[in-house]
């Protein structure tokens, strides 16, 4: 079983000048995969595969990250002690409409695709939307095409019908990449039970993520991420449970989004203050933590990477 980090969704500055050494700071002995996000809502198909060149080419000329296509590179870039480079989607929006364009983005290492981010699209409904009409027949037929070029559907920001309806539409597993439970912490962005529940179902993995405000009242602990994990395995199982940091490597970066789009964005992202993130520092200690709390190796490395 291995015994690397996966780190299903961090973000970078969204910029063809961001600086990808900063995903050094998952360096570990063991290795560890990071799935980088390209793009959301605002972004055109045109932004994101600039993007995406972008990263591309500067994690290539980087002497300690490589870009991982497969399964089979990421097991031999981490089995070097090295950290592997996947890519995101938060949102269908930079696919323009043409679902043609998923296969470039596949080609491009995309790996898995929200179909919306906090409010409603041509996909679906958002978790931020009052009205869930969830998965629309284009967004049942985003679904379909991401099963068939290998981009796997991903829940998190999507409304709790949008998300069920995704589980029910995919013929392969459906994951949450970066949510906490709701029953532990009642938050919006946060996924119910049956969500839970549904994703396991189709084989997925629920990443239980570091930002505070959905781990509790803006507290990125290990302690309260532990409480969603333990909550999430008990009512799961331990092969459907893993880790994301949501880290926002550039904060300002952030702000800058949520000044420019306070449409996608409301009140449960701000009411706490200013936003804390867990960095990659604290989760490469969270092994330790879960042993310390008297969890057997293997279900500590099935969450930590195994899973996913």
């Amino acid at each position: 079983m291995t015994s690397f980090l996966w780190d299903q969704h961090a973000c970078l500055p969204l910029q063809t000048t961001a600086d990808v050494d900063l995903l050094t700071r998952y360096r570990r002995p063991g290795g560890a995969l990071v799935s980088v996000n390209a793009g959301y809502s605002p972004h055109t198909f045109t932004e994101t595969v600039a993007l995406l060149q972008y990263y591309r080419t500067e994690i290539e000329a980087h002497s300690e990250l490589d870009l991982a296509a497969d399964l089979d590179e990421v097991e031999t870039i981490t089995d070097a002690g090295r950290i592997a480079v996947v890519f995101d989607l938060e949102d269908s929006r930079p696919l323009d409409g043409d679902l043609d364009n998923l296969a470039i983005l596949a080609g491009l290492g995309v790996r898995t695709l929200l179909p919306t981010y906090n409010q409603a699209n041509r996909a679906g409904s958002g978790c931020l939307d009052t009205a869930d009409g969830g998965l629309t027949s284009w967004g049942r037929s985003l679904v379909s095409e991401m099963n068939q070029v290998g981009i796997v559907p991903d829940g998190s920001h999507c409304s709790t019908r949008t998300g069920l309806q995704m589980c029910e539409k995919s013929t392969g597993p459906v994951i949450y990449s970066h949510s906490c439970m709701r029953s532990v912490w009642d938050h919006p962005r946060n996924i119910t039970d049956d969500q839970a529940r549904e994703c396991a179902a189709t084989g997925g993995v629920i990443g239980i993520t570091g930002v505070g405000i959905f781990l509790g009242p803006n507290t990125p602990t290990l302690d309260s991420m532990t409480r969603h994990l333990e909550y999430a395995v008990d009512l799961v199982g331990i092969d459907h449970v893993g880790v994301s940091t949501d880290y926002s490597f550039d904060y300002a970066d952030f702000i800058d989004e949520v000044t420019r789009n306070p449409h996608l964005f409301d009140d449960n992202y701000t009411r706490w203050g200013t936003i804390e993130w867990m960095p990659p520092e604290t989760l490469l200690t969270l092994g330790e933590h879960l042993a310390g709390r008297g969890w057997r190796t293997c279900d500590i490395r099935a969450v930590l990477g195994g899973n996913f």
